[in-house]
């Protein structure tokens, strides 16, 4: 029989997004898959606990940018990357997910998660068919409001009148920012006469749902040996 797939959720806030995974795994609406590492750039993150409450508990990581530079004077944001990363890789993955995860990943990042770089030359060559997808949750339509703040971004140009709908997308990460291939896309319909809090409360609930089913499709192109 072949092993349950596993995967790594990236989180900086409440985790209601890596609540909705926790649930669809324990349900098996992600089929024969375990939830094996949740990891927060914020201590005060709740998703923290929201992993540790989870039945079975989940491993948990922390690191955040500020604090690892100032305890290793001369390392940079790359190196950073770095130790997040291997803390990932660690794991054995088979697919890593953002999951309001709140801080850039740079290409050193990437190239560990995707088997193009080992710890040593001779790992950097056997790791290269070891390809770990990572995926990214983004409240906006792609090519539309890229980077930090969408939702309010979106609101604001809605209240403006240069958009009528903004969305929400879930897609492979690559080093240009939010640019990656999306995996799925929601459309959202502004409402006139609608608040910023009543909006970010009909996006939420769509996020909710499209990021299980941005990872089943990912997870059903992963191949899992006996």
């Amino acid at each position: 029989m072949p092993r349950r797939k596993r995967l790594a959720v990236l989180i900086s806030g409440s985790g209601t997004n890596l609540q909705a995974l926790i649930d669809a795994c324990s349900s098996g609406d992600i089929p024969d898959t375990d939830i094996s590492f949740v990891f927060s750039n914020r201590k005060a993150a709740y998703g923290l606990i929201r992993a540790t409450q989870a039945t079975p508990p989940i491993h948990t990581g922390y690191l955040a940018l500020q604090p690892y530079l100032k305890a290793h004077p001369g390392k940079t944001r790359e190196d950073y990357d770095e130790v997040v990363a291997w803390r990932v890789r660690q794991v054995q993955p088979d697919a890593v997910v953002l999951a309001g995860w709140m801080h850039v990943l740079g290409e050193r990042f990437l190239d560990i998660i995707e088997g193009k770089k080992g710890e040593s030359e001779s790992e950097s060559a056997g790791a290269a068919g070891r390809r770990i997808p990572v995926i990214n949750l983004h409240p906006a339509l792609p090519g539309a409001f890229d980077g930090a703040n969408a939702i309010e971004r979106a609101y604001e140009a809605f209240t403006r009148g240069e958009v009528g709908k903004t969305g929400v997308m879930v897609h492979r990460v690559v080093k240009e920012v939010d640019r990656g291939e999306p995996v799925l896309v929601r459309e959202i319909e502004f409402q006139t006469g609608e608040t910023l809090g009543d909006f970010e409360k009909r996006l939420h609930a769509i996020e909710w749902e499209i990021i299980v089913e941005a990872t089943k499709v990912i997870l059903e192109g992963v191949i899992i040996e006996p």
